[in-house]
């Protein structure tokens, strides 16, 4: 063949082509693997937003039972709360005088184990 003639065949060899097929193949696997674990931090995200609100919930509750009563905070008790989320709550009261230490522990299950959020506060007590 002359030269000229071999400037007008241009197009890709098969060694190219498989190449680029073996290059996308392994991006596709990346994105892939990686859109799981995004699925998975999702659902763990979305089971600490519930317990985190159950124990902001919970807070609140505790510190508008302690402001209902004469004098504040003699109804305030510990216990545990049991949520159809699968939440489990319990709070702890301590403290005497003019002020209470409260927590509130969120109990909740993720994949392959329990995991427990903790929110802490003080509130005041007036005679």
């Amino acid at each position: 063949m002359s030269a000229p003639a071999l400037r007008g065949r241009g197009g890709f060899t098969i060694i190219e082509v498989l190449v680029a097929v073996v290059i996308l193949g392994i991006g596709i696997i990346a994105l892939v693997s990686s859109s799981a674990s995004s699925t998975r931090m999702i659902g763990r995200g979305r089971s600490a937003t519930r317990a985190v609100q159950a124990a902001t919930e919970r807070m609140e509750i505790l510190r508008s039972t302690a402001y209902r009563t004469s004098p504040d905070c003699t109804a305030l008790a510990s216990g545990t709360d049991s949520a159809a989320t699968g939440v489990v709550t319990s709070w702890t009261v301590t403290g005497a005088g003019t002020s209470r230490a409260l927590r509130v522990i969120s109990t909740y299950q993720v994949p392959g184990r329990r995991r427990a959020d903790t929110l802490l506060t003080q509130i005041r007590c007036l005679p």
